[in-house]
Formats: structure tokens, C-alpha cells, sequence
């Protein structure tokens, strides 16, 4: 639970892209060890899924993060902006990216996650509802780096961003679809 809470709270508070996604790695990591602990089949379950979801999901994350960072040259979210206008492709790519993370309903996490909160609900329910707050700040975070990142002006450095490459769609696209069919 601590680490649901406290990797959530330091993501929301990060400037540098792959920290944010690192602290957002621990706070999932955080619902994996809950689904254990849980002592359910359903938490258990649950957290055996969101291994394999959750690596699928960052995986992406991290790529289209890494993407973006070489193009401009640095992780710092406040030099990015209006990226959609310029690369649509990499914007729909991270936004898919970060919508699994948050486990978005009919992408990969989701069920593992609900799976996870079900099973702990069952036995604890008031670790869960302090972990569906984890949750929330999911939410929050994800959102506010799509929004700084992608929308807005298109700041300088930005304007001239190449949009993803062939070899680069064929690296990330697997993931982006697998994601989708693992969620439906």
C-alpha cells in the first residue's frame, strides 16, 4: 500500500519524463505485491496477470518516452509541447501507452488491476479503498504529462519533430495491439 501511495505521489510531482514513468513502475508494482498479499484467488490471479500486463504496458510507455526524448534531446516535461500537431503518431503512441498505465478499461492492466482490487476488497477493504487512491493519482499523472507533453502551443525545439518511423512503428505497434487484444 505504502508503495502504491508514496511511487503515485512521486510521479505526480516529477518534471523528467522517465522518472515520472519509473515512479509510476512502482507504484504498479505496488498493486502486484497487493494482489499477492491479498491471500484470494482473485488477488492472486490478479497479480499474475499484472506482471505480464504491467511489463507490456510500461514496455510501451517507456519506448514512445524514449522516442520523444531523442527527437528533442531532453526528459524535462516543461520543454515539450504541442507535440499532436507535429507528430500525431507519436502522440497517439504515448497517449495509448499512458491510458494502459492507468489501466484504462479494454486495455491489458485493467483487468488485472480490477482482479487485484476485487481480491483485496474481499479481505481488506479498507487497504483498498486507500489503494484505489493510488488510482486516482494514476489518473492525474498520466493525464498531466499527455496534457504538458502533447497539447497546448508546440513549443520551440518542437517545431520541426520528426513524427515515428517505420522501424520504430514496427517495434511499438506489437505492443500498442497487443494491449488491445490482451484488454478486450
Amino acid at each position: 500500500m505504502i508503495s502504491i501511495l508514496y511511487g503515485a505521489l512521486l510521479a505526480v510531482g516529477q518534471r523528467d519524463i522517465k522518472r515520472l514513468v519509473a515512479y509510476a513502475s512502482i507504484s504498479h508494482f505496488g498493486f502486484i505485491i497487493l494482489g499477492i498479499f491479498a491471500m484470494t484467488s482473485q488477488g492472486q490471479s490478479g497479480a499474475t496477470l499484472y506482471m505480464v500486463n504491467h511489463g507490456i504496458s510500461t514496455a510501451a510507455l517507456m519506448l514512445v518516452a524514449g522516442f520523444l526524448i531523442s527527437r528533442r534531446g531532453s526528459r524535462l516535461i516543461a520543454d515539450y509541447g504541442g507535440v499532436q500537431k507535429v507528430a500525431p503518431v507519436l502522440a497517439g503512441t504515448f497517449l495509448i501507452g499512458g491510458l494502459a498505465t492507468l489501466s484504462l478499461p479494454g486495455l491489458a492492466p485493467f483487468i488485472s488491476k480490477f482482479l487485484v482490487l476485487v481480491g483485496t476488497f474481499s479481505r481488506y477493504s479498507a487497504i483498498g479503498i486507500i489503494a484505489t487512491v493510488g488510482i486516482v493519482l494514476a489518473a492525474l499523472y498520466v493525464l498531466v504529462l499527455y496534457q504538458r507533453t502533447m497539447t497546448g502551443p508546440v513549443k520551440a525545439g518542437v517545431e520541426n519533430m520528426p513524427d515515428l518511423r517505420v522501424r520504430e512503428l514496427t517495434v511499438v505497434v506489437p505492443l500498442i495491439a497487443l494491449l488491445v487484444f490482451l484488454g478486450v
